[in-house]
Order: C-alpha cells, then structure tokens, then sequence
C-alpha cells in the first residue's frame, strides 16, 4: 500500500474509533458477552450478578445488561430462587449441534473413502444448515473429468441430491423458506415449481435416496442418501456425483443401492436402528 494510501485510510479507521456507538462498541459487548459465558463450568455453574461482575471485571451494571440480553436469547438463565445465572439450552443444541457434526464426520469417513474406491467418483457429506447444504467432508474423484466441490461451500436444497435429501427430512418451516427465497432454475431440468418440488420430496422420503439428473449443472449427476442419528433425525446426507456420461442412469441406480447401504452402516455407527433391526431386537 502506497503511503498515499496509507494516509487516507488511518484518519477515517480514526473516526471509526471516536464514533460513539459504532463497530467498536458493538465489538466489545459481544466480547464482554462471550467473556460472561466461559466464566460458568462444572464447579460454578450457577453464579450472582456480584460474582460475575467481578470475575470479568467490569460493573455490575454493565453485566447485568449483558445477562439481561443473554437470558432474552436463551443463553442464560435466572434461578427464580436466588436470582442467580446458568448457562441456557440454547447453548446446549448450538453444543449438540456442533458435536453431532463432528461425530458424523468422523464415523462417515472410512465408509466416504469405501464409497470413493468403489465408484471413482467424487463423494460428499453435506449438513443442513441456514437452509442450505453445507459440505463437511468431500472426496474428490481422481479422474480427469470429475466434479469439484469445497468443504465449507454451500449448495441449494432444492436441485442438488444432498440438499433434496435434507429437505426431505427437513421440518416443515425448512421447505417453506426454500420455496419463498426461490426456486430459481440453474438448468432446463431444475425444478422450479412448488407442488412439483413437495411431491419430489415426499418421493424421496418414500424410496430413501434423492436423485440429481442435470438439475443444478448441465452435465451433472449425483445420488444421496441420508444419515440418521439415534433418534431417528436425518442428520447428515452423503452423496456421490460425476458427469453424465459416466453416470448413466442405470449406474446411478446401482450406487443408489450401494449409498443406501453405506448411509445405513454410517447410521448404526451414530446409534440408529433401522425398523428390521429394532424388530430383532
């Protein structure tokens, strides 16, 4: 950067930092806010406005807006008794979440690297989250002409097999916001119509697997199954795609059995009974 620059840049970060009320603020209740949550742990699990203003040093005023702010978003809460706080449940799914992703990840990846072997296409694990399909692991075909994909990237719900599985097994509200965001069409084949899209979806439920034929890239197919955990929640979807001219649609279907049995083998890793096992039982 050109000392030109420089100099029009410092003068503005300045007045950022004297603005009262502005990011900086707003930056440093929510570190207040994140340094009020870690003072709690097995030996104090529950602790007094007094307590926790000494703790993190700052006033009892300051802390009990923050603890007011954290009770309204369900990370804290209030003893009725002795007014004291303890962490939320809200903490407690964001915790579970975060844990049954990793759990997933880690039970999943010898059977993705089965999967990748055994087709020689690119395998995916994908999560709902925000509405969209979120790849947590990918392993890539080694074949020249493959398909790509990054973990961390996000896919559509509605035109990509991961993400019609999740959506099939999605609550209600998940299918309502993905029809008023837009179906918009990627491709000639994508499906852009809600009572088309639903009935997809219940098809899907039904037969166990979604399919994917050139509906988010011309070119592109793909087969996914989804992961449930022990209680029965589709947790995960593991998907395997390539381009059409190897994936024929007679393929497709072989790998849809073979995904379904890796799906169910990845599902009892995570505790689930399949209804034969839970007869046998």
């Amino acid at each position: 950067m050109s000392a030109s620059a420089r100099a029009s840049v410092t003068p503005a970060r300045a007045r950022r930092r004297m603005r009262p009320g502005g990011a900086r603020t707003r930056l440093s209740s929510v570190t207040n806010a994140l340094r009020l949550l870690k003072v709690f742990s097995d030996q104090d699990s529950e602790i007094g406005i007094s307590d926790l203003a000494r703790r993190v040093n700052l006033a009892k005023s300051t802390v009990h807006r923050l603890a007011s702010s954290l009770v309204e978003e369900g990370m804290l809460e209030q003893t009725e008794r002795e007014g004291k706080y303890r962490l939320g449940l809200t903490l407690f799914e964001l915790g579970s979440l975060v844990r049954r992703k990793m759990d997933v990840t880690n039970e999943a990846r010898p059977y993705l690297r089965s999967l990748s072997e055994s087709t020689g296409e690119t395998i995916q694990l994908a999560v709902l989250e925000q509405s969209s399909a979120l790849y947590i692991n990918v392993i890539e075909s080694q074949r020249a002409l493959r398909m790509s994909y990054q973990v961390g990237t996000r896919a559509p719900l509605y035109c990509t097999a991961v993400g019609k599985v999740l959506l099939a097994h999605a609550e209600a509200q998940i299918f309502a916001a993905t029809v008023a965001q837009g179906l918009t069409a990627l491709t000639a084949a994508t499906i852009t119509d809600a009572d088309s899209l639903r009935r997809e979806v219940v098809l899907i439920g039904n037969r166990g697997y979604a399919l994917e034929d050139e509906e988010a890239e011309p070119g592109l197919r793909g087969v996914a199954a989804p992961v449930r955990d022990f209680s029965g929640l589709a947790v995960a979807a593991i998907g395997i795609s390539g381009p059409t001219h190897r994936m024929s649609k007679k393929v497709l279907l072989g790998y849809a059995r073979d995904l379904l049995d890796v799906s169910n083998a990845v599902s009892q890793r995570l505790g689930y009974q399949t209804p034969l096992l839970a007869r046998r039982a």
